[in-house]
């Protein structure tokens, strides 16, 4: 049951007894919302990354690519002298949005084999293929999707020409 004096609108003079005025004054300013930060991206990738190096590659079908593309990755990365253990193989189409500082954040990486993904994917400036570039501390090489270099032979060669003088 309600008390009168809180359901009848004419009491509420009872309440209010004092002078309300309004004042023009310079309204205080408040401290700036904090936007949430960002959650941290959990990458799902092949390799224990233990010399910091990531290779990316680009296929939407397959975990890694079609068998000629694993392939010729194995003779990449034989070539440079890597095993598993060294590297971590990260299939970017499961990851469009991710861009260079989420990569590092995360892999740590100094050296980064981009097959398939472009600068502009991983928001850095623009590059051409199968050279070797630097970001910050961090050096790069981006290359044709996998199936595609196979087919390119002056493409591999490109890249041979770069993998020999990254000195790994």
């Amino acid at each position: 049951m309600d008390s009168p004096l809180t359901a009848d609108s004419s009491a509420l003079h009872m309440f209010f007894t004092d002078d309300v005025y309004l004042v023009n004054e310079p309204g205080k300013q408040l401290d700036k919302v904090m936007e949430p930060m960002p959650e941290q991206v959990t990458f799902k990738f092949l390799g224990k990354n233990k010399r910091n190096i990531l290779i990316l590659v680009n296929d939407a079908q397959h975990d890694v690519s079609d068998e000629a593309g694993r392939e010729l990755l194995r003779k990449i990365v034989k070539s440079v002298n890597l095993s598993a253990n060294d590297f971590a193989l990260l299939n970017y189409a499961g990851y469009k949005g991710a861009d260079f500082k989420q990569l590092m954040d995360f892999f740590s990486c100094r050296l980064i084999f981009a097959f398939g993904v472009t600068p502009s994917q991983l928001s850095v400036t623009d590059h051409p293929q199968n050279t070797i570039v630097t970001q910050g501390d961090v050096k790069m090489i981006f290359s044709a999707e996998l199936r595609a270099l196979d087919q390119d032979p002056a493409g591999k060669k490109a890249l041979w020409g770069s993998l020999q003088n990254l000195g790994l």
